[in-house]
Formats: C-alpha cells, sequence, structure tokens
C-alpha cells in the first residue's frame, strides 16, 4: 500500500497506537496461494495461527480453505472458532498440556506433531482413556541451519523442537505397536523468514535420504508436513506486497522425491499475513541532540517487540509529511533502552503529531503484544 492510499481521515479520528490491516492485500495473497496449490492436489496448506490471531484475520483466511497449524489449546478454540474445520488442525508444540490433548482429541483434529516419545507416551494413553485413537505426525529434528536470526532458527540438533532422526526408526516402531494412535507421517520446521532457497533444498535433501531410509527398514513414512518459513520482503513493502509463493513452492515440487500420491503440508504464516499489517503511531515529541535527534513515538516494542527482540527491520514512513527526509533515531516511550523501532531511519521530517506507519507488522506484531508498563494492548481497524 502506497502512502497516499492509506485512509488518513480515519487514523486522525484513531486513538493511536493501533493496526491497521489491509483486508484487500490479505485477499490478494491467499488467492496467489490458492492459484498454485490448485494445480498440486498433494499439496495442503495451513495457515500458521500463532503469527497473527485476531478473530477478523482468522475468519478471512479460513473462508479460503486453507487449513491451521496451532501450538496452543487457545489457538485450536481460535481456530474453531474462526471456522477452521478440526480435520484441518494440526497441532504441534513441545510442551503440549493433558488439558489440551484432551481438547484436541475432542474435537476431532487431524493431527497431533509429536515432538518426543514422552509425549507420544502421553498422548497415547489420554487417548485410550477417552475412547478414541490419536492421529500422529513426529516432528523431526533435521539439523538444518537455516539462514535466518538465531532466535528463530528451529531446525538444528541443540534445539528443544523435534525428534533427532537417528532415534526416529524407534519412536515410529513403538508407535506401530500402540493401539491408541495411528502413525500418519513425519513434520519438519527449520526456521522462519527464510529467504534463501538454498535452505529449502536443504531440507528436500534431508527428507529425501530420511524416507529412503525408512522404506529400506521397512517402515512406512506416510505424508510430509514441511512446516513454514517463508519470509517476506521488509525492505520494499509497496514495491514486492506478496511473498515469493512461486518460486517457494516449485523448491519442494522441484526436490521432493517422494512416492506419487504423497501428501506435502505446509505451515505459512508470516508470509500470509504480515504484509498486510501496519502499526500506526503518532509522533510525540521530536529530541535534538548533539549528534542525533529523536522521533519519539506513541507506539512502543510493547505493540511491536520485533526490532526489540530480533533487531528486526521494519519499514517506517511518515504518513503526513512531504517535508524532505530527515535521519531519526524512531523510539517509543517504554523505559527500557531496546525500545526503539529503528536507528538511523531517512524519513520525512517529523513534527509533533505526524503519523507513522510501521510497515510489515501483520505477523508477530499483534500476536506479541503485551501490557509492559501498565500499557494498553493495541486495537485494531480495517480496510474497508
Amino acid at each position: 500500500m502506497l502512502k497516499g492510499q492509506f485512509p488518513l481521515e480515519r487514523f486522525k479520528a484513531q486513538k493511536t497506537p493501533f493496526y491497521y490491516y489491509d483486508m484487500a492485500l490479505l485477499e490478494k495473497t491467499l488467492d496467489k496461494v490458492n492459484s498454485i496449490v490448485g494445480r498440486l492436489p498433494d499439496y495442503k496448506v495451513h495457515y500458521a495461527v500463532k503469527a497473527n490471531f485476531n478473530p477478523v484475520i482468522l475468519k478471512a483466511i479460513a473462508s479460503k480453505g486453507l487449513g491451521a497449524d496451532c501450538v496452543s489449546g487457545g489457538e485450536i478454540r481460535a481456530a474453531l472458532e474462526a471456522g477452521f474445520p478440526a480435520s484441518r488442525i494440526v497441532y504441534a508444540g513441545v510442551g503440549k498440556s493433558d488439558e489440551e490433548i484432551v481438547l484436541g482429541l475432542r474435537s476431532g483434529i487431524s493431527r497431533f506433531n509429536v515432538e518426543s516419545e514422552a509425549e507420544l507416551d502421553v498422548i497415547a494413553a489420554i487417548a485410550e482413556s477417552e475412547g478414541v485413537v490419536a492421529p500422529v505426525s513426529f516432528r523431526v529434528n533435521p539439523d538444518i541451519g537455516a539462514h535466518t536470526h538465531a532466535n528463530i532458527t528451529t531446525g538444528l540438533a541443540e534445539n528443544k523442537f523435534g525428534i533427532n532422526y537417528e532415534q526416529l526408526e524407534g519412536v515410529i516402531r513403538k508407535a506401530l505397536s500402540l493401539s491408541s494412535v495411528r502413525y500418519c507421517g513425519l513434520h519438519f520446521h527449520i526456521g522462519s523468514q527464510i529467504l534463501d532457497m538454498m535452505d529449502f533444498v536443504a531440507l528436500c535433501n534431508r527428507i529425501n535420504t530420511l524416507t529412503l531410509k525408512l522404506r529400506m527398514a521397512s517402515l512406512p513414512v506416510g505424508d510430509i508436513n514441511v512446516g513454514g518459513g517463508l519470509g517476506i520482503n521488509y525492505q520494499h513493502p509497496n514495491h514486492l506486497p506478496i511473498a515469493d509463493f512461486d518460486q517457494y513452492f516449485a523448491t519442494f515440487r522441484t526436490h521432493l522425491r517422494l512416492p506419487q500420491g504423497t501428501a506435502v503440508h505446509f505451515e505459512l504464516g508470516r508470509s500470509i499475513v504480515a504484509p498486510c499489517g501496519s502499526l500506526i503511531s503518532r509522533v510525540l515529541y521530536v529530541k535534538k541532540g548533539t549528534t542525533r535527534q529523536f522521533a519519539i513515538i506513541d507506539a512502543s516494542m510493547t505493540e511491536l517487540i520485533r526490532p526489540a527482540l530480533y533487531k528486526a527491520y521494519h519499514r517506517i514512513e511518515n504518513l503526513t509529511s512531504d517535508l524532505p527526509e530527515q535521519i531519526y533515531d524512531v523510539v517509543g516511550p517504554v523505559c527500557e533502552s531496546s525500545d526503539v523501532f529503528l536507528k538511523g531511519a531517512s524519513i520525512d521530517e517529523c513534527r509533533r503529531g505526524d503519523l507513522l506507519a510501521i510497515r510489515s507488522a501483520g505477523a508477530y506484531g499483534e500476536s506479541m503484544a503485551s501490557r509492559y508498563n501498565c500499557r494498553k494492548l493495541p486495537e485494531s481497524i480495517f480496510s474497508e
């Protein structure tokens, strides 16, 4: 969305900070995904609810036929309430509680992505007590280091996620011996905000090697869930507003070597919702130092923690100024030195009351917001 396309009259009447969602862009993104996977009947796409669980966003995604990837009981409930069918809900996470497992079983979700042998034992016992059979896949730790921030790499040997692949055969054999579980396949996820397709090629190669090994051991493979992780272009939200889904799906189509008819599941979050969201904030003060100047805004790390947590970049635009650009450190009011959105930002000259848009904030913005410093959670408004 170009600067002049934001509904400024609506913004001026709205208390800041707040999230603004471009629902037309979200629809275009979903239509792009569906146009690709519609030609690939074995590909199934699930939306990663953790990226953004705003009910309006969830309902829009559910209406387009995607499944839901959940990592908590709360996300399962949110997905069901938004209209995702239980038969399209998968549930991952290293620490599923007994209550959450019961919720998944009673709701009839399609899959538990199991991350340890200990978890398998618990799910089997609870399923037996409930008188049902639990569908399970095993999340495999492929020991692949994706080219992304260390805090969002999830496939290394030392990460807490998944079962090490050298332990997998034994766990599958155990699952096959249990009457209260049904083994369905394998699950992988190597990280988030991945732009280098060679990381996904490495994942495909690891999957090919592992599935061949299982077949040689006369063990079933089942379907394959490759996770998500596709990144977006945070630098150019106006010129590249939709992630490169063509190259992403083509990479797996080219490099995965699976028996014909094998279902391949994807769990996309950031690439679907990040571009459509912007955090809108007002300038409170312009503070001039000896060598730097600061644009102090009313948004903070409590509304968008990614810059403080990951040193993540978000493009910032002054929506109400056409003055020549100046250099600012854009900072928030929270009493933490890390409450900084961007240092050395080149934006149109700021004055008190100007409205700034922090772009590409639709993923892991609102969903990670907190009430630190007793701040209110941000409201959300949507394009008409």
